[in-house]
């Protein structure tokens, strides 16, 4: 329960109390002036206590998110990047935090299946190579 009372879990206190006071507030307004022949008074009625409602949910909704996470958890990050033999062995009481380097792959022009080249294929992929030659020209410029 600790967790909920530093200085931003206060501030989103603080936030929620007077965000939901305030809608409250202007639906009970809305609704004196529909009350008093408003008609269009009727739909902010309704609305501003809705948007109170989805305050408390949002609310609610992270205050359940922090206490089931675990008091040490840390949002995650980048991982270290130093190789394995300048990395300080890590207590056996470290977690680890799930991010893992990527997997570099090396990419090879797919063949076709039956080994014939298409003809429409290495048209479109000159005119994409022109494109890309050509920076500033447009579509229309091409002279393919």
């Amino acid at each position: 329960m600790k967790r909920l009372w530093t200085p931003a879990w206060i501030a989103r206190h603080v936030a929620m109390v007077v965000l939901v006071v305030g809608f409250l507030g202007l639906g009970w307004w809305q609704l004196s002036r529909a009350a008093g022949g408003n008609a269009l008074s009727w739909g902010y009625a309704v609305e501003w206590p809705v948007f109170a409602a989805f305050v408390l949910f949002v609310w609610w909704r992270e205050l359940r998110h922090t206490l089931r996470s675990a008091p040490g958890d840390a949002p995650a990050g980048p991982t270290t990047t130093e190789p394995a033999d300048r990395v300080a062995v890590a207590t056996p009481s470290a977690t680890p935090t799930g991010v893992r380097r990527p997997v570099r792959v090396s990419r090879a022009p797919a063949t076709p299946v039956d080994g014939a080249d298409d003809a429409d294929l290495a048209a479109y992929n000159r005119y994409l190579a022109w494109l890309n030659a050509n920076p500033g020209a447009r579509p229309g410029d091409y002279p393919g």
